[in-house]
């Protein structure tokens, strides 16, 4: 597991210690013993999840503006806990609403000392910033329209909404809400990963707020 990650994020470009290394895979085994009971995930396959779990999550890492995210719809930690791992400096708030997922990252928590993550089981209308967030960051969790109508409390002046997509949803960013100004769509690569990648980097203005 560790050379197959190691040979990803060379093909990458991304250097990551030893120890980040060895979290990445220990986070991947947590996730693939819990599934097994909790089905957590589609992906069955460990070698599978490095790719489509840990690298598509890391390749956001480096266009990450601040140190305070909340990664909305975290699911078992996509991509909140991976971008903990490589971010160590920042701090990732996790929230999902469904409890066996929470319980599951409390012990990733737990188990790989990470205490850059704050695991919350709450719907993310009902949930307060305070203080706001530097980023507010989604996977697969709604439309670009819902992710913001709901999200839209919850980053600060500067905070950015960042959602990675794979084919750029045209059609939902002709549709952005009032208030929402598109700032950028990045190609994401992700080696060994068919399909395509996109981060799609949105502000909001304040009176949203």
């Amino acid at each position: 597991m560790i050379n197959k990650l190691s040979s990803l994020l060379s093909a990458a470009n991304i250097s990551l210690s030893g120890r980040q290394k060895q979290q990445l895979v220990d986070y991947v085994e947590m996730l693939n013993r819990w599934n097994k009971a909790y089905n957590l995930t589609s992906v069955r396959d460990p070698q599978e999840m490095l790719v489509r779990h840990i690298m598509d999550s890391i390749v956001v890492e480096p266009h990450l503006q601040g140190e305070r995210f909340i990664d909305v719809g975290t699911g078992p930690g996509l991509p909140g806990v991976p971008l903990a791992i490589v971010r160590p400096d920042a701090h990732f708030t996790l929230l999902d609403s469904l409890g066996k997922r929470i319980r599951f990252l409390k012990q990733v928590q737990h188990e790989l000392k990470l205490d850059n993550i704050t695991p919350v089981q709450s719907r993310v209308e009902d949930f307060p910033a305070e203080p706001p967030f530097d980023g507010v960051i989604s996977r697969a969790f709604a439309s670009l329209n819902d992710m913001l109508t709901w999200c839209h409390h919850l980053p600060g002046e500067k905070g950015l909404f960042y959602a990675l997509k794979g084919t750029v949803p045209q059609d939902e960013i002709a549709a952005l809400p009032e208030g929402f100004t598109l700032q950028k769509v990045v190609k994401l690569t992700v080696p060994q990963l068919e399909g395509e990648r996109h981060l799609i980097m949105v502000t909001g203005s304040e009176k949203r707020r």
